[in-house]
């Protein structure tokens, strides 16, 4: 579809440390832009800094599965995606969709969604979502710029990417997935896209304008994923 757009959106930026008013403030302020441009929008939502605490809260505690990692990384998910249901509320389908392959009849300009079960990330979720509602491409909001040939924060000479394959980006990050893994798309959502032939668009959340950028068909920094 083409004035569909699937946003998954980094945890991260919604709740570094404490929920970002302002950031989504912000990214508020561009969707709505958009809406009034007759797009339509599927946003999922990760669990941010509420899932690392929980998730390192029950490390310190017991000897803990991946699964109950998972599923507190779920529930904050959730929680966050109720958040943005609420903010959104007049353009938002009043459900959030925890199943990326539900197809929902959505007569809104927005629809909100969250963590599904466990074993899979948002970005999992986001592909599926995509392939759920028809779209071909992702727009992968999340705290780097691009993606790079090595961490940036602990190499000067990092390289980066302004388009990029799977198989290549394949190679640069762990193959497994695991509950709080950082990396600008997770490897399963990958492999997944991939398979769909479907495109990520890398941006920073935390430089919005590039984001309106994409969205308006003008020069962006960021990188593509094919």
């Amino acid at each position: 579809m083409k004035d569909l757009f699937v946003i998954s959106l980094g945890g991260s930026l919604v709740v570094p440390n404490e929920i970002d008013v302002k950031f989504l403030k912000n990214f508020k302020k561009i969707i709505e832009k958009e809406i009034k441009r007759n797009k339509k929008f599927i946003i999922i939502v990760g669990g941010g800094k509420t899932a690392r605490n929980y998730q390192r809260a029950a490390k310190s505690l017991t000897k803990v599965s991946n699964e109950d990692l998972d599923w507190l990384g779920i529930h904050a998910t959730r929680i966050n995606a109720h958040l943005l249901l609420t903010i959104f509320r007049k353009y938002a389908h009043y459900r959030i969709i925890k199943n990326p392959k539900e197809k929902v009849v959505f007569k809104e300009k927005i629809l909100i969604a969250a963590g599904w079960k466990p074993g899979f990330s948002t970005d999992y979720d986001a592909v599926l979502l995509a392939k759920t509602y028809g779209s071909d491409t992702i727009i992968n909001l999340t705290n780097v710029d691009y993606v790079y040939d090595k961490d940036p924060d602990k190499y000067k000479d990092a390289r980066p990417f302004k388009e990029i394959t799977w198989n290549e980006y394949l190679k640069l990050i762990d193959k497994n997935w695991t509950p709080g893994m950082s990396a600008p798309f997770d490897p399963i959502a990958s492999r997944l896209a991939q398979k769909f032939k479907f495109k990520v668009i890398i941006l920073n959340g935390k430089k919005l304008k590039h984001l309106q950028n994409y969205l308006e068909n003008k020069i962006f920094n960021g990188t593509l994923v094919y």
